[in-house]
């Protein structure tokens, strides 16, 4: 039998645009003639998936199906949520259609997630089937590349997971990667009677209200509207929270995959950092004297750009009114300025300069720096420059 992918795409995006009324949701974001929907899409098109489920809501429906039509997907179901209920209501519900035979496995997905080494992912799903029962669970972990605070991470004792931790500090996560902890990705891997048997027994409440929503759903065009009075009673908890915290039958399938859930703009500066040769063109490179800058995508509201400060080279102490600015340094030991703060910052070291803030990078050393800069506002152009002081003369 094979795997059905079910696809969970009702994030919103807040993260990383936490001032902006009409922000857009992460998944849908172009970032270079590519989405992270679009490359989830891609990923389940491989021979061991069936067709692809969609868990989303009404204000997604239409970028979800041009997303569909421009993959060329044509099977496929989507679920609607007529309410946000967090992850346990939105998993249980696409697990409840009627199309999916008890003991198919499910593959959840996030439409966020952005996996390099698909091959590999794909080869540990496939090896992993046979060990799927009606009760238990597997969930995907990533070797950490670095102790993040940003994610969530589990301790196994051989393949069963033992401990889940939440988003620790960052010398908690030191410690957690020493015991060979993995990052959780929120990737959840097991068969429809296995979701039925966990809900009815840890959730009934949120059984039995997902039930009714999927029984009185009403279906048109591939598409089920969950029936709102329903769905609205279940109650609103995360599958971490509702399920995964109280059953003990949970495996670990372990994984040292590129991945990134890019749910930062410190997270989208290493991924065009790490991928600059596609985005480079030799027009896009800006000679100033303290150095250079290549703009390496321009994007709906954001600007990546990668900066070059040269030996003793220093920029004008400056701010702006429409943009806010997250650098990442890749090279070199630049000294910041930060309104009254004055500080040394080191490569995979990142800042954020909020939008009003003064601000100034120097570099006073022998070798160059090297910075991935992500501008975020209404207006990403040179005008929006104020310069309060310039060794070069810019300041009128």
């Amino acid at each position: 039998m094979k795997i059905r992918p079910v696809i969970l795409c009702g994030g919103a995006g807040t993260r990383l645009w936490p001032n902006a009324k009409n922000h857009q949701a992460k998944q849908f974001i172009d970032f270079g003639n590519w989405t992270l929907l679009g490359k989830t899409l891609e990923r389940v098109k491989a021979s061991i998936f069936d067709a692809p489920i969609i868990s989303t809501n009404a204000k997604y429906l239409r970028q979800v199906k041009q997303h569909l039509k421009k993959h060329k997907i044509r099977k496929f179901k989507i679920v609607l949520e007529p309410a946000k209920r967090n992850t346990a209501p939105a998993i249980l519900s696409t697990a409840l259609i009627k199309d999916i035979p008890n003991e198919q496995p499910l593959m959840f997905l996030a439409a966020d997630h952005l996996i390099e080494k698909v091959g590999l992912f794909n080869k540990a799903i496939k090896k992993n089937q046979k060990k799927l029962t009606h009760n238990n669970i597997f969930i995907f972990g990533i070797k950490p590349t670095m102790p993040s605070s940003e994610f969530g991470y589990f301790l196994t004792k051989n393949i069963k997971v033992t401990k889940f931790i939440e988003k620790p500090k960052q010398a908690k996560a030191k410690q957690i990667i020493s015991k060979k902890g993995y990052w959780n990705s929120g990737m959840f891997y097991l068969r429809k009677d296995s979701i039925i048997n966990n809900f009815k027994k840890y959730q009934p409440n949120i059984y039995r209200n997902c039930n009714k929503a999927v029984t009185k759903a009403k279906y048109k065009s591939n598409v089920y509207y969950l029936n709102k009075q329903a769905f609205t009673k279940a109650t609103a908890k995360s599958f971490d929270y509702a399920i995964l915290e109280k059953t003990k039958d949970i495996n670990a399938i372990k994984l040292d995959i590129p991945w990134s859930d890019l749910g930062s703009w410190k997270e989208i500066c290493k991924m065009y950092g790490r991928n600059k040769r596609h985005y480079y063109k030799k027009k896009n490179v800006f000679h100033r004297p303290w150095g250079s800058y290549v703009n390496l995508f321009n994007g709906k509201e954001f600007l990546i750009k990668e900066l070059y400060v040269k030996p003793k080279g220093i920029l004008s102490l400056q701010k702006h009114h429409h943009r806010a600015e997250h650098w990442v340094v890749t090279q070199g030991k630049p000294k910041i300025t930060l309104n009254k703060k004055y500080f040394t910052m080191k490569p995979d070291e990142t800042i954020f300069i909020p939008l009003g803030a003064i601000h100034r990078i120097e570099n006073p050393y022998k070798k160059p720096v090297k910075i991935i800069e992500a501008q975020v506002g209404s207006i990403l152009k040179e005008t929006d420059i104020v310069r309060y002081q310039d060794v070069y003369g810019r300041v009128k």
